[in-house]
């Protein structure tokens, strides 16, 4: 064995023991079983390896677009109350 294929498999070993070759066996899996396929795959290996197991980023992502209107629709609220209490301290003034 030459040491150039010493070398590979020994870096083949590595990536077995370290699980990396058992992850992205995992996500290619996960990508090819997607019903709808994402138009980048590259993001959606991404999220997948960098999701813990158990989070579901799309629910995430949507609580997240909930929580974005929900503090437009606070901060318009906000600004009409404080409309209100300076048209009422001009009418007491």
């Amino acid at each position: 064995m030459s040491s150039s294929d010493s070398k590979k498999e020994e870096f083949r070993k590595y990536l077995e023991r370290s699980g990396v070759i058992d992850n992205l066996t995992k996500v290619l899996i996960a990508l090819y079983e997607e019903p709808e396929k994402p138009a980048n795959a590259i993001e959606f290996i991404r999220r997948f390896l960098t999701t813990p197991s158990g989070i579901d980023v799309d629910a995430l992502v949507a609580e997240n677009e909930e929580l974005k209107k929900r503090v437009e629709e606070l901060s318009m609220e906000i600004d009409r109350l404080q409309q209100m209490q300076q048209a009422q301290e001009e009418l007491d003034g």
